[in-house]
């Protein structure tokens, strides 16, 4: 049984110990949990609109109302990217997008209902800032929202929006978007409503180590009490045409979060690489560190891609490189369950 650490070991082992010894202690809890399988999905990434009012400083993919280049999209090119993603063997979508201020409910329970009326196909959809603004703008609580949106065929949710989980760092880069309290509250609902989702850490920005630890403590803690988390993911902040200027962080230091990662969230069981930030040999690299899952082919992704990095893995080379790292690839659904 893994000996659960407190905070300020977590901060200790991130001041001090090197890369090696964390990357020992996380591949051996990660051996234990996950001795020979590294599992990925086939999905899409469908961004519904690109419009948003929270103008995040780290965000390059938003646009105004009223920019040339502003959309919501179509049935039509919806039903186009879903019929593709089936046909490539996709299991599910993502759908995310900004908070734009002219759709209410009903824009999203529609989406949903002719998702489901012409496929099937799992909706991992509405990260918590986006259920939180369509609450608002509804003039609904959290809950009787996701219930309306589960009712029009929501399956699950994604874990992003999280970027770090502590109002002092939150109200620097996304001072419009909802707070950490809200992130976790819109989390403890779906999650007691039967709706499991993912959690994100997007470091590498205006954090220090102790916001950190601060957000890796309030996903375990929440944990702890509703058991909702299927999957953690830390990604790193990708700052090309963004408005926060910082030297992007370094392999060294996304694999150190990452094992630490696996190391305190001791309750959750799958932790998911970023090949998308990270490419595909660091993400490799990243089954010796404390991961278990190469996430998803993204079929396509906009939002990382709009900061300048545009890494690409179609299924097949996933394939190859949990293999090539002496692994078995097993593909998965959103709750990681084996379906081939």
């Amino acid at each position: 049984m893994q000996k659960r650490i407190s905070e300020k070991e977590a901060e200790t082992l991130l001041k001090k110990a090197d890369l090696l010894r964390l990357g020992t202690l996380a591949n051996n809890i990660k051996k234990r949990l996950h001795p020979h399988i590294i599992t990925y999905v086939v999905d899409r990434n469908i961004n519904y609109t690109n419009v948003c009012v929270s103008k995040c400083l780290f965000c390059a993919f938003h646009k105004d109302l009223d920019a040339p280049d502003s959309y919501i999209i179509s049935k039509k090119e919806l039903a186009e990217k879903i019929k593709e993603t089936i046909k490539l063997g996709g299991t599910q979508i993502l759908l995310q997008g900004g908070m734009h201020p002219n759709l209410k409910l009903d824009f999203y329970t529609d989406m949903l209902k002719y998702i489901k009326d012409n496929f099937s196909i799992h909706i991992h959809g509405f990260s918590p800032p986006e259920i939180s603004y369509i609450a608002k703008k509804s003039s609904l609580t959290v809950k009787d929202t996701l219930l309306k949106l589960i009712d029009a065929g929501l399956n699950s949710i994604p874990g992003g929006g999280a970027e770090i989980l502590s109002d002092k760092i939150r109200s620097k880069i996304s001072p419009n978007k909802c707070g950490k309290e809200e992130w976790l509250n819109v989390m403890r609902t779906a999650h007691k409503l039967g709706l499991k989702s993912s959690a994100t850490m997007m470091f590498g920005h205006m954090e220090e180590i102790e916001h950190i630890i601060e957000h890796l403590k309030a996903i375990r803690d929440l944990q702890d009490e509703t058991g909702g988390f299927t999957a953690f993911i830390p990604w790193t902040f990708q700052p090309d045409n963004t408005k926060i200027k910082v030297e992007k962080a370094t392999a060294v230091e996304y694999l150190k979060i990452l094992s630490l990662s696996r190391i305190f969230l001791d309750n959750i069981k799958n932790i998911q690489a970023s090949w998308v930030t990270q490419g595909d040999k660091i993400a490799q690299t990243a089954f010796f560190f404390g991961a278990n899952d190469f996430g998803s082919t993204m079929i396509e992704e906009n939002v990382v891609a709009a900061a300048g990095t545009k890494f690409r893995l179609p299924k097949e080379e996933m394939i190859r490189l949990i293999q090539e790292a002496g692994f078995k690839p097993a593909q998965r659904d959103c709750f990681y369950n084996i379906i081939a």
